[in-house]
């Protein structure tokens, strides 16, 4: 087969770590043993195949320039790795009907030969959901495709664009099975058990966080914490484990202030979780988000399964810095099986950069020993009303010196892609591992998370995960905030795990929200009848303008035409409504209603010429936090004026003095 090299290499990092005991690897137990989550793992490399930019800009797989290792006359090869290993995770947002397929150990035929489409939709037998799945504009299969000499993964297409494949490789003493294509009955009953554990996200785990066989008790207390108080929700002299943690109600905890700390502390060691108790569960700005396997919130309940083994003994406290008092329900489910020699304790790391350094990426966990990372969840808050390009930014990870997987953008780290495209990366939605904890380009805002079972990145001397915030050189000032959890063999050497003082960390809602009518700005309503509303763009004073038009003629069925947008408002209050609209010979006379009232006088839009306008005042209303809508009608037209027209660009909501 003739090949042509591809001159610049794709990016496989390699992790050397110390020669440990023959390795167990690439089980698809490994996919509900949530028991051995603790325990240290022991590849020899782990790293990343991706479509990344090598030159350090932002083609991450948009013309396909790095998009495989090399090219050969009858497709590209995207893998090629010496075992023994696993392929962990496969991911893309744009995958086509081009046929992939895996070569294990040498093989001239590939032993799995699939569209690559086929991979995430569930319907192939090798690739069962919810272990695959599809959302928030990306695809992802988590079927461990472990392979005793090696493997290459080969594309029959000219052409690919962004995709993510996640491996370790093991000594050559380790236990590890080649995937086989006719599956033993006992591997189709382990799978069938971790399809059923990943689709009962929400649901009491704790069986499957609880060592085989170990009796699980139960501990459920109720609090008042008076104001500026503390309650202590579960203590333990013994050795033991938590493996399960449930917060309640939700109601009740819900704040932008994120003035509720969570403190765990083991083996009466200073506390190894200490963390806003809403950023802790995956919530967003301060309300719930998340409801993922391990971590987040189902209805009024917030839960936790990640095990928290410890020696000797446990404290689990939640302090309260609200000026009254709080009332909660708590349940704390642990097993008498203490943390052992090859286990590491779990931490949860809060810190935030308001704003992020210029030019440096944003830290999400740096610290030495050994242990690895099992899950992120990171809070994105921009400076500018509608402008979320700060999440152009690659993951990175670097091991024990090396870095070893470097990413495509934030999205794509989080499992999705295309943010700010509808029906993609643009809504609140959880999946077993990853998922979107909102999207609000009005607001400046997103955020996600991640969780780590097999795929998790062990490191042996230490490990620095950034994110980027910008497409190219950190280029963009941005507040960030995240929670990282990891299991780690001593206490992590970051500068300081407890928060920051109380005015430091609470969530910053914007006075000023811009709402780009051409773009997202829902629509409530509109004129039931000679009307139409249409995206428009055109030049207009040597710049291109996109805008929303409303074009009418005669009259509405209750009067007069209107446009009524829905403005979703982060903190209820009094605003100024301003509008920025191009103004023509074909435009009317608007004015704000409430309540079938007019708010203030009319502006009339009419010009001679195309032209855009600065910000017009429609009037001032008094808006609650969330959805709100707008009535503008279409009161007359000037006596130059040839029509009824409403060219929208932007509307604005500025808090009042």
């Amino acid at each position: 087969m003739k090949t042509t090299l591809f001159l610049i290499p794709l990016f496989a990092a390699v992790l050397l770590v110390a020669a440990g005991p023959a390795a167990e690897a690439g089980k698809i137990d490994d996919l509900y043993r949530l028991d051995r989550l603790p325990a240290f793992k022991n590849p020899s490399r782990i790293g990343a195949f991706s479509s990344y930019d090598r030159t350090g800009g932002n083609d991450d797989g948009f013309s396909g320039t790095y998009s495989f290792l090399r090219k050969e006359d009858d497709g590209l090869v995207l893998a090629d790795l010496k075992g023994p290993g696993v392929i962990y995770r496969v991911w893309t947002p744009t995958p086509t009907d081009d046929v992939m397929e895996f070569y294990f150990d040498g093989e001239d035929e590939p032993r799995i030969s699939v569209k690559f489409r086929e991979i995430f939709l569930g319907e192939h037998p090798a690739f069962p959901s919810p272990l695959v799945g599809f959302g928030a504009g990306g695809y992802y299969s988590y079927v461990p495709l472990p392979f005793e000499e090696s493997c290459i993964v080969r594309v029959r297409a000219p052409k690919l664009q962004f995709y993510q494949i996640n491996y370790a490789l093991y000594d050559s003493g380790a236990d590890i099975e080649t995937f086989s294509a006719q599956p033993t009955a006992e591997y189709l009953k382990h799978r069938e058990t971790a399809c059923a554990l990943w689709a009962d996200a929400g649901a009491d785990i704790s069986r499957f966080a609880a060592p085989p066989k170990a009796e699980i008790h139960t501990a459920r207390t109720e609090h008042s914490i008076p104001p500026n108080g503390s309650a202590v929700l579960f203590s333990s002299e013994r050795g033991g484990r938590i493996v399960g943690l449930r917060i309640s109600p939700s109601r009740e905890l819900s704040a932008k202030a994120r003035d509720l700390i969570l403190k765990i502390s083991f083996d009466g060691d200073a506390p190894a979780v200490e963390c806003p108790l809403g950023d802790f569960f995956g919530y967003g700005w301060g309300k719930p988000a998340m409801t993922s396997l391990l971590v987040g919130t189902d209805q009024e309940s917030n839960y936790c399964y990640l095990p928290m083994p410890y020696r000797n003994s446990v404290r689990v406290e939640l302090l309260s810095e609200r000026n009254q008092t709080v009332g909660i329900q708590a349940e704390v489910q642990h097993c008498d099986v203490p943390r052992s020699h090859d286990e590491g304790q779990l931490y949860a790391i809060w810190r935030r950069e308001n704003p992020t350094t210029v030019g440096k990426p944003y830290t999400l966990l740096e610290t030495e020993g050994r242990g690895h990372m099992v899950g992120v969840i990171l809070q994105c808050q921009g400076f500018e009303s509608g402008k979320t390009l700060y999440f152009e930014g690659d993951d990175q990870t670097t091991i024990d010196g090396a870095l070893v997987i470097h990413g495509t953008g934030s999205e794509d780290f989080f499992n999705g892609g295309w943010y700010d495209v509808p029906d993609r990366w643009e809504k609140r939605i959880s999946f077993p591992l990853s998922g979107c904890l909102g999207y609000d380009k009005h607001l400046g805002r997103t955020g996600a998370y991640r969780f780590f079972l097999a795929d998790c990145y062990p490191y042996q001397e230490k490990i620095l995960q950034t994110i980027e915030h910008g497409g190219e050189n950190n280029s963009i000032p941005t507040d960030y905030s995240s929670v990282t959890f990891l299991y780690s063999d001593e206490r992590p050497t970051m500068p300081a795990l407890a928060p920051a003082a109380p005015e430091e960390r609470a969530v910053v809602d914007m006075d000023e929200v811009m709402f780009p009518a051409w773009w997202q700005i829902p629509v409530s309503a509109w004129s039931f009848n000679n009307a139409s509303l249409t995206r428009k763009r055109e030049m207009i004073g040597g710049a291109e303008v996109r805008y929303l038009a409303l074009q009418a003629s005669g009259g509405d069925f209750f009067g007069h035409h209107f446009y009524a947008p829905t403005v979703d408002i982060p903190v209820t209050g009094r605003y100024a409504i301003y509008i920025e609209s191009v103004t023509g010979p074909d435009q009317a006379i608007v004015q704000l209603f409430r309540n079938e009232n007019p708010v203030a006088p009319p502006v009339d839009l009419y010009s001679k010429e195309l032209a855009v306008s600065n910000r017009l005042l429609l009037g001032h209303l008094n808006l609650v936090e969330g959805k709100n809508n707008l009535m503008i009608k279409l009161v007359d037209k000037n006596p130059e004026s040839s029509s009824l027209g409403f060219n929208l660009v932007h509307l604005f909501c500025v808090r009042a003095e």
